[in-house]
């Protein structure tokens, strides 16, 4: 929300906003170099403190460095180093090899007193983050000697005469296959012998212009928007304007009218020169500019760098809590849920938010927009008009909003009214307005405070509204919501027993009208920092958040809640419906997943937008019964037979499951769908493969049970002669394919020949009488052969196999000699394999 704080709601008297750096959430996944390079944690714990100077830190960590200014058309900051070249082709094949390497910054700064590439990695805009960089060899990346150049082409703030830190000249490098220099550590300091301008040594005892000293009257005025204007007018005439206080009022009046890109603008200049110096307060709101403008990066670095300590040790709990909250940060950055978002009609150039259902068609909602006939009066602090409640109306088919106009007269007035939420029977409401009676009332600090206002419905008109008894002129009250039965007040406030600038509390709303004492929703909730936007549709409680971990500003938060347990998990609600900007007023109709939310974010029609959303719905699923179920046991013996692998199979043979059984040979398959053909398979060393082929029903248990045939089992005696026993191998009429089934069979005898490894065998096969001997004795030898060949494809050796003879109609098993009638079935009896074992 671009000034989401004078949006009213924002509490302008929580604490004036202060925030409290220690329990800020910076996170960014760390930029890859490349897939081959090491990759480091997610976390790096900084080697220098930020209580250290740039050159300090080099010194200590033998860091080489020198520094240059007068150079055009090159950016302020400091050049990781990796090599120096004279001019020439040399110095281009030098960098692309490095951005092969995956160093996309890579590039190159032309001295043009030597006329010397200076081949650069990667670029940093603060000292300490370039120092602790080439200290972990930026995160591991690169293994090579590396060092700093500073490029300053502006006037110093704070420093001394601008000096160079000269290292000894590297050798010039015209090899584009060697990229690095070692540089000797020994330095000198000397002057620049090219023009350069003096640094001018700026003070706190500058006199203020004219124009200072009314900014800082309409800053402690909370006049943030004029008082931008003109900070940023007396900055543009010099550096002599650069003061701490100066540049964090610069920064400050930006960052409460939500303008982050301005805002981290003069943070930068205040941090590269009296970083030492930052309050807590400045540094998160230093960060939350970075995030605010998407540098997740630099806000993280930033935070390495600030959380260390003076002794260079990292407090272990903060430690293992930013590792977490970088852990959660890169969940929600790399995920993005699958809504529907549209910006809305009713949306100005102005503050639209806080969307609240009146009824299923109609919208109440707090705009700033101009809607006055005459002179606007307008908010001091973003420059805009007063805040007004709207309703506008639903359209059910694109969810849009429109015919937007003002609500009751007897609710509006001449300051602000927001965050409106209405009781079951649409006979009682409860807003924020400013503290007020003939004119703004303060505190002693000079603070206007929000308070909450309750109003009834009288036939169609809305009464006179009153204060609800918990507010205070000591501190603020708002953005109410009221739980579906209309029994209980969720709400925000700075009161007293908040644990940060402002929280989320409860109270109860008795049955004469009156209110139970407020309650503190509590930590698991509540932060440090700013809990606000309250909506608990008696399943969740929606709400927005800076101090949770989220994508920047303010994000949208859930926790389920349970009438026993109270609030569980709170969850950040990721992408779309959080961005990097402020994200908050989440509403929904559970009843067809729709809903409305408020953003500042990019792309929008004016300061604060109203969004539709449509959820994906989450429909209920049926019961499903459908499922397969058996026990494995031993064919002979009978006995169970556990961690037996069972797997499923479509109707094409494609595996489905698997499952491994149970110690009581037991195993069952879920979830399946009804009316469908499965096949279940069991495979278990030393005994042959099961499948048995099943059907399931419409919502039903199958049960089935497997025996498994043992390998050793296929081995007999006949007649005194050893076999290998298999089903019958048949073969089609007049045919010597294998066909499928015959297929099965001799996979059996491949274990077994596979378990025996000394095994060998003779194949004999044999015909029915029909057709001449010459023929049939043809044919069965084919069959023999194609049975051998079948065989060695499955991995038997073929001198394994002895010989493989077709013996035609000589060997009939029956009296079907083509003297007598048979039937089809008792020829197929003839048509056979048998299989001899002649070693073992």
């Amino acid at each position: 929300m671009r000034k989401l704080f004078p949006r009213l709601l924002f509490f302008l008297s929580f604490s004036l906003f202060a925030q409290d750096l220690q329990e800020l959430r910076f996170d960014e996944t760390p930029t890859t170099v490349s897939n081959q390079t090491q990759r480091r944690p997610s976390y790096i714990e900084p080697a220098v403190s930020i209580n250290t100077t740039f050159e300090e830190a080099a010194d200590t960590n033998n860091i080489p460095y020198r520094t240059f200014s007068g150079l055009e058309n090159v950016e302020n900051g400091y050049y990781i180093i990796s090599g120096v070249f004279s001019k020439g082709k040399n110095t281009k094949k030098t960098i692309k090899k490095l951005k092969r390497k995956g160093f996309e910054e890579a590039g190159y700064i032309t001295n043009p007193e030597s006329d010397l590439n200076y081949v650069y990695l990667t670029y940093y805009p603060f000292g300490l983050e370039a120092v602790d960089a080439c200290i972990s060899q930026l995160e591991g990346t690169y293994t090579d000697q590396i060092w700093i150049l500073e490029i300053e082409n502006s006037v110093t703030i704070g420093g001394p005469q601008m000096a160079v830190v000269e290292v000894n000249e590297p050798e010039i490098n015209d090899d584009p296959n060697q990229t690095d220099h070692v540089l000797e550590n020994n330095t000198e300091i000397e002057t620049l012998d090219s023009p350069s301008p003096k640094a001018t040594k700026i003070t706190e005892t500058v006199s203020k212009s004219k124009t200072i000293e009314k900014a800082d009257a309409y800053f402690n005025k909370m006049w943030y928007a004029e008082a931008a204007d003109l900070y940023e007018q007396a900055l543009a005439k010099g550096a002599k304007f650069y003061t701490r206080d100066n540049l964090q009022k610069a920064a400050d009046a930006h960052y409460f009218n939500t303008d982050m890109e301005k805002a981290y603008q003069w943070y930068n200049v205040l941090y590269e020169n009296y970083g030492k110096e930052m309050s807590e307060d400045n540094m998160f709101k230093y960060a939350h500019s970075l995030k605010g403008t998407g540098k997740y990066g630099r806000a993280k670095r930033l935070m390495r760098l600030y959380n260390r300590k003076e002794d260079n040790e990292l407090d272990e709990v903060n430690n293992t809590e930013m590792t977490a909250n970088e852990i959660v940060l890169d969940a929600i950055m790399g995920s993005e849920q699958d809504f529907e978002i549209k910006n809305m009609s009713v949306n100005t150039k102005y503050s639209d938010f806080s969307p609240m259902f009146l009824d299923s068609s109609q919208i109440v909602f707090s705009s700033a927009k101009d809607s006055s006939i005459f002179k606007t009066r307008k908010y001091k602090w973003n420059d805009q008009p007063f805040l007004d409640l709207y309703v506008a109306q639903i359209n059910k088919e694109s969810q849009d909003l429109k015919d937007a106009i003002k609500f009751s007269k007897k609710i509006n007035t001449k300051y602000h009214e927001a965050s409106v939420a209405f009781s079951p029977d649409n006979k009682t409401m409860y807003f924020t307005r400013n503290n007020y009676g003939k004119k703004l009332k303060r505190d002693k600090e000079g603070v206007n405070h929000l308070k909450i206002y309750k109003s009834n419905k009288v036939d169609t008109e809305w009464t006179e509204a009153v204060e609800v008894s918990f507010n205070s002129n000591d501190y603020s009250t708002g953005h109410p919501a009221l739980s579906p039965d209309g029994k209980q007040l969720y709400f925000v406030s700075d009161m007293p027993g908040s644990m940060g600038k402002s929280d989320i509390f409860v109270v109860d709303i008795l049955d004469d009208g009156s209110f139970s004492s407020p309650r503190n929703l509590g930590p698991g909730i509540n932060t440090e920092k700013r809990e606000m936007f309250p909506f608990f549709n008696g399943k969740k409680l929606y709400f927005s958040s800076d101090g949770h971990t989220g994508l920047g500003g303010l994000d949208i938060f859930e926790a389920a809640y349970d009438l026993e347990k109270g609030f569980g998990e709170v969850v950040n609600m990721g992408k779309p419906i959080n961005s990097n900007k402020d994200d908050f007023s989440y509403i929904v109709n559970e009843d067809n997943a729709k809903g409305f939310f408020a953003s500042n974010r990019d792309g929008g029609k004016g300061d604060d937008d109203i969004y539709s959303f449509k959820r994906p719905s989450i429909e209920e699923i049926p019961v499903n019964n459908n499922a397969i179920a058996g026990v494995v046991t031993e064919l002979v013996t009978g006995e169970f037979m556990p961690q037996t692998l069972v797997e499923l199979l479509d109707e094409n043979g494609i595996k489905l499951k698997e499952i491994v059984t149970d110690d009581e040979g037991g195993f069952m398959f879920e979830d399946l769908q009804s009316s469908t053909k499965y096949t279940i398979k069991t495979s278990r060393k030393e005994f042959f493969d099961s499948e048995k082929l099943l059907n399931t029903e419409d919502n039903e248990l199958v049960n089935v049970d497997i025996a498994m045939k043992r390998l050793e089992d296929m081995i007999a005696v006949e007649e005194g002669i050893k076999k290998l026993k298999t089903e019958m191998i048949y073969f089609e009429f007049d045919r010597s394919e294998v066909r499928p089934e015959a297929a099965k069979e001799l996979n059996k005898l491949v274990s077994v020949m596979k378990e025996y490894p000394g095994m060998a065998i003779k194949i004999e096969s044999h015909t029915d009488s029909r057709g001449s001997k010459v023929y049939n004795e043809y044919l069965s030898d084919k069959r023999a052969k194609a049975t051998r060949d079948y065989i060695i494809s499955q991995g038997i050796d073929a001198d394994r196999i002895e010989s493989a003879i077709g013996y035609g109609e000589s060997r009939l098993l029956n009296e079907c000699d083509g003297t007598v009638a048979c039937s089809e079935a008792t020829h197929l009896l003839n048509r056979r394999s048998e299989f001899i074992i002649v070693r073992e």
